[in-house]
């Protein structure tokens, strides 16, 4: 699907049609109608101590005419953005992710971080095959499981443990209006999602890896 656009620091998901979105990010968190998701990518200079990031992100969509998507934040590149499509049954999935772990956590537990120290991971979902909204929640809580077993495969140490994400994640599922009910691991939705979510997750996740260990290498080439 040619329904990416890249223009950095923006990387826009155009859904094809409107369609409810769910999510928690920052600009219009819950149950939204949207036809495009956006990621902004952000350097510790965007943000300075003190700024309000809502209000700067506002002003941002509004700049480049997008007060209508989605809205991710980013410090991850978003070049290296990673896909997946996934069909199970009538169901396809398409899934766009930014992987960035430099903050990476072990759910339950917290490691106290220098400002400005932050990576995250952020999902976009497309779902073909309407859902009612409580399908559309239950598809969220598979495409988070998704997303947290690919980290906890990428094998990222931490003293408190084996990562499972970072602490500054989003997740956003789109999906026309339909009347299915259910998108849980037995169905054909929740295969297709989970399917695409880990896939592009994990693939984010491997780039990523081999970005840091080429940096580390850097100075040591060098010497």
């Amino acid at each position: 699907m040619n329904n990416i656009t890249l223009n950095r620091p923006w990387l826009e998901f155009d859904l094809g049609t409107e369609m409810q979105v769910l999510s928690w990010s920052i600009n219009r968190p819950g149950i939204v109608m949207a036809r495009r998701i956006l990621w902004r990518e952000v350097r510790n200079a965007d943000l300075p101590e003190g700024l309000d990031v809502g209000d700067w992100l506002d002003a941002e969509l509004i700049a480049h005419k997008a007060t209508d998507a989605v809205a991710f934040l980013t410090s991850a590149n978003v070049t290296r953005y990673a896909t997946a499509t996934a069909t199970a049954g009538r169901c396809t999935a398409q899934c766009v992710a930014t992987v960035g772990l430099s903050n990476a956590e072990r759910v339950g537990q917290r490691i106290p971080r220098a400002a400005g120290k932050w990576g995250t991971i952020n999902i976009a979902l497309r779902l073909d095959c309407g859902l009612a909204q409580s399908a559309l929640i239950e598809a969220l809580s598979i495409a988070t499981q998704a997303r947290t077993a690919a980290i906890i495969d990428a094998d990222i140490p931490l003293p408190t443990g084996r990562a499972t994400g970072t602490g500054t994640d989003c997740i956003a599922v789109a999906a026309p209006p339909g009347p299915t009910l259910y998108a849980g691991l037995h169905t054909d939705i929740g295969e297709a999602l989970g399917a695409a979510v880990y896939r592009a997750t994990q693939t984010g996740a491997q780039n990523w890896k081999a970005e840091m260990a080429a940096l580390m290498a850097a100075p040591k080439a060098r010497q």
